[in-house]
């Protein structure tokens, strides 16, 4: 009798488990070991060191980071989908998070679905091969000064610096060059009461951001034989 009663507890706490990794991850395991390929979600914000509000669609900079480390060591993972619909959120964590994709030795392949905006775009851009669905879209702009900010010109560098790194991976990542890069990022005539400019689907092919225009078939076959290419 007691040791059925400790297989129900052992049953009970299993199913805990995965309701609060259903809750935190939206699915019920991190990494799946017996999947050649692992999907990570960049969802909602981008939270960092600062928590959002519980009513905030987020992905949190302390899940990811240990994600992206099981599976650079899990042997039995080959390749990376990273699907992206997200606004942007915490630049220094989605830069972060960004450069641990881009140094991954395992094939990546991104897709955005909805949306990459702001700190996304590096995020999009991380892996070896991005896709973009047709109407997706991407929305470029200079990073945005929240908070008390103050009137020195040291704050100025310290953007100005930030704002290099960003763009400096962008580059780095894609196709777009620099002024290129620079010219979108300044414009005045495309968001209300801001600056930057919105791509959608193809625009973002086009002008060297985003590889191709494509949806989960096409990402999972370029993945597919990126891992063929990979094989010793």
């Amino acid at each position: 009798m007691s040791e059925k009663r400790n297989l129900d507890e052992s049953e009970e706490k299993k199913v805990d488990s995965k309701i609060e990794a259903v809750k935190e991850f939206g699915n019920t395991s991190v990494v799946k070991n017996d999947q050649k390929i692992q999907i990570l979600p960049i969802i909602g914000q981008i939270e960092g060191h600062g928590v959002l509000p519980p009513q905030s669609k987020t992905t949190k900079y302390e899940h990811v980071i240990p994600q992206l480390i099981e599976m650079e060591q899990n042997e039995n993972v080959k390749g990376i989908l990273t699907v992206l619909n997200t606004v942007g959120g915490d630049v220094e964590a989605g830069l972060a998070i960004a450069e641990m994709i881009r140094s991954l030795s395992k094939p990546t392949v991104s897709l955005v679905i909805g949306g990459g905006h702001s700190i996304g775009v590096p995020l999009a851009t991380a892996a070896n091969y991005s896709f973009i669905s047709p109407s997706a879209t991407m929305i470029i702009h200079p990073i945005r000064m929240n908070g008390l900010v103050i009137g020195v010109p040291q704050t100025f560098k310290y953007f100005n610096k930030m704002q290099e790194r960003i763009n400096e991976f962008i580059t780095r990542t894609s196709k777009m060059d620099k002024d290129t890069l620079r010219h979108l990022m300044m414009q005045t005539d495309e968001l209300l009461n801001d600056m930057g400019t919105i791509l959608i689907g193809k625009e973002a092919v086009d002008c060297g951001l985003i590889d191709e225009v494509g949806g989960v078939k096409e990402a999972l076959s370029k993945l597919n034989s990126m891992i063929e290419l990979d094989k010793p």
